[in-house]
């Protein structure tokens, strides 16, 4: 989807932004003496978009040092008086891309399918696709040759003329300069009270002039939704609607959270009465609904495709009433929680007697036994890939079994694997999964991770609003990644400093809750529904390049047995990205670029 698109015409350049999601204050643009900047998305405060845009002017257009990048959700070119900047702020919401050729650039867009040539494809980036959910953002290659990734916190600095100077990565952006307290002093109701208000701060931010918050009934969306109430209730973000935009199931396993949904809403319009409860019968949407239209259209492969016919169901309610942005509790899971990695840290620093003490803990509160909490947090992240093969030969036997977050899939060939260094892409990811500090890359691939927001960047024209997740905000991470494991692990309950932060709002069930019912139930069910028709999308697929890298037949057994329910979350995720870039590979090519109407825009003041 082009937002906006910058060229170069008679030696200078041409920066255009689409009217329509202008019109919906989606795309800003503002001019200064220092130069122009186009923002997609919003920098800063999502109710004050001009200011957050020339906020980003006045941070980056000024030469000199280099400072962090202002907070948001945002993709952004700035056309400056001596040279043209493109940015994206650090958790990387909004794409941006660049075509490039002999260390000149010609073409800008926020649409990689807009730049690229449908003939002229990277095999070495479906190899790191298809590695693990992660690969695309945090990578510089796309499908496309020659077009290029904005990295997330990245500036990519072009003379005039379109010469590629630099790409620099700036520093991480924390608002909160407080430094974490010390293991030895930590004091949990200390975390708890610095947690609440990095994320009210978060959820202030993101808050528009019709707010539409996803509530389930969990206890990461609730706490979101119940600051948000009383964020408006005390008028501390201005007037505003609040819709509370949930899905209900009344039959399978998830009708096991409409008690829970029921508590939550009453809770959160106690504070905000006038808060309008939308809620969405979901009982006839399974995962893989028009699968070939929500894994085809995307602008790149879309591994979470198979969900996206539940989340578009809730999108256009709240397009519906005109919402301005949708904040959702994703993230809460890693981000809120203690973080196991630092018995990886104990391990590496020699403190093997409390490392085993914790991991007793750990494993006692988690309900696992010693040896599977050693092996996923401290052994693991040593040897990810070494692990990964010894767990498929013990558990091989079907196609399924013991395929992990790196290992290759049977169904991948292994000459184009070997070909196009599917080996290698599996060593990169491991390394940005787990790092040199395990415990640090954990938020990083949280970010990437956590949120479905290809979906919400496909939608945004017709919705009018972006996804927005308050527990992956930039001040957020950085106060919980702060804590001491002291202050943010208590045996047998999860996210302890959010529940102990968020105890005078959330309803005693919803705080006392260790677990949530997760959605295999949808997943089996569009099994069920759509397995044949999967395993016929490949067959008939013609695209050349999905014969070169796929056995079909091996990729429609793994189908076959996902839908007997042979498998586990990892080699899941492996089988849905695969079917969805089949889909995509597929579709790639019929569509030609639409027009769409544009707003030139001069550069300069």
């Amino acid at each position: 989807m082009d937002a906006l698109r910058l060229e170069w015409a008679d030696g200078g350049p041409r920066l255009r932004t689409s009217e329509a999601m202008a019109r919906q204050g989606l795309v800003t643009t503002v001019s200064t003496p220092a130069g122009t900047a186009a923002v997609v998305g919003w920098v800063g405060s999502a109710r004050d978009r001009s200011a957050g845009a020339h906020a980003l002017l006045d941070a980056l257009g000024r030469r000199g040092a280099t400072r962090p990048l202002p907070a948001g959700d945002y993709a952004a070119v700035l056309v400056c008086r001596d040279r043209i900047l493109l940015t994206r702020d650090q958790q990387a919401r909004v794409p941006l891309f660049f075509r490039a050729s002999g260390g000149r650039v010609d073409a800008v867009s926020t649409s990689a399918r807009g730049l690229g040539n449908a003939t002229e494809l990277d095999p070495r980036y479906f190899c790191r696709y298809l590695t693990g959910n992660v690969a695309q953002p945090h990578t510089d290659g796309t499908p496309f040759a020659g077009v290029h990734r904005v990295l997330g916190g990245e500036v990519v600095e072009l003379s005039l003329t379109g010469q590629l100077r630099r790409r620099t990565l700036c520093p991480v952006h924390r608002p909160t300069d407080r430094p974490a307290p010390a293991a030895e002093g930590a004091r949990p109701g200390e975390a708890a009270r610095e947690l609440r208000l990095v994320l009210e701060n978060a959820v202030g931010r993101r808050m528009g002039a019709s707010t539409a918050c996803h509530v389930s009934g969990g206890t990461d969306s609730t706490s979101v939704a119940l600051l948000a109430a009383r964020l408006l209730a005390e008028e501390r973000v201005g007037s505003g609607n609040l819709v509370l935009l949930a899905g209900r199931f009344s039959r399978g396993e998830l009708a096991e959270e409409q008690r829970y949904l029921d508590l939550a809403l009453a809770e959160i319009r106690r504070h905000a009465p006038s808060a309008r409860p939308l809620i969405v019968d979901a009982d006839d949407v399974a995962d893989f609904d028009d699968f070939q239209h929500h894994a085809g259209d995307a602008d790149e492969p879309y591994a979470h495709a198979f969900r996206a016919p539940f989340w578009s169901r809730l999108h256009s309610e709240a397009a519906e009433l005109g919402c301005d942005t949708l904040l959702t509790g994703c993230g809460a899971d890693p981000v809120a929680d203690a973080n196991p990695f630092h018995l990886h840290r104990l391990a590496r620093t020699g403190r093997l007697r409390e490392m085993t003490e914790q991991a007793r803990a750990w494993a006692a509160g988690s309900e696992r036994g010693l040896r599977d909490v050693v092996r996923s947090y401290v052994v693991q992240p040593t040897v990810p890939l070494v692990a990964e093969r010894f767990t498929a030969l013990v558990r091989g036997g079907t196609v399924l079994g013991g395929l992990g977050t790196f290992n290759r899939p049977r169904w991948l060939r292994r000459g184009f694997a070997r070909a196009h260094g599917y080996r290698e892409a599996g060593v990169a990811e491991s390394r940005f999964v787990f790092g040199r500090r395990p415990e640090q890359s954990l938020y990083d691939v949280a970010n990437y991770l956590a949120a479905p927001d290809p979906l919400s960047w496909q939608r945004a024209r017709q919705d009018g609003f972006f996804l927005s997740h308050p527990f992956l905000d930039p001040e957020v991470v950085a106060t919980m990644s702060g804590l001491p494991l002291a202050a943010a692990f208590r045996p047998g309950r999860p996210k302890a400093v959010l529940r102990e932060a968020m105890a005078d709002l959330l309803p005693a069930p919803i705080r006392g809750r260790a677990v949530k019912v997760p959605f295999d139930d949808l997943y089996a069910r569009g099994l069920r529904i759509h397995g044949d028709e999967l395993i016929a999308l490949c067959r008939a697929a013609r695209h050349p390049l999905i014969a070169e890298m796929f056995d079909v037949e091996t990729l429609c057994r793994a189908v076959r047995e996902a839908r007997l329910g042979m498998g586990d979350a990892y080699s899941w995720d492996r089988l849905n990205s695969s079917l969805a870039l089949v889909a995509w590979l597929e579709r790639l090519g019929r569509d030609a670029g639409a027009l769409w109407p544009a707003v030139p825009v001069s550069a300069g003041s």
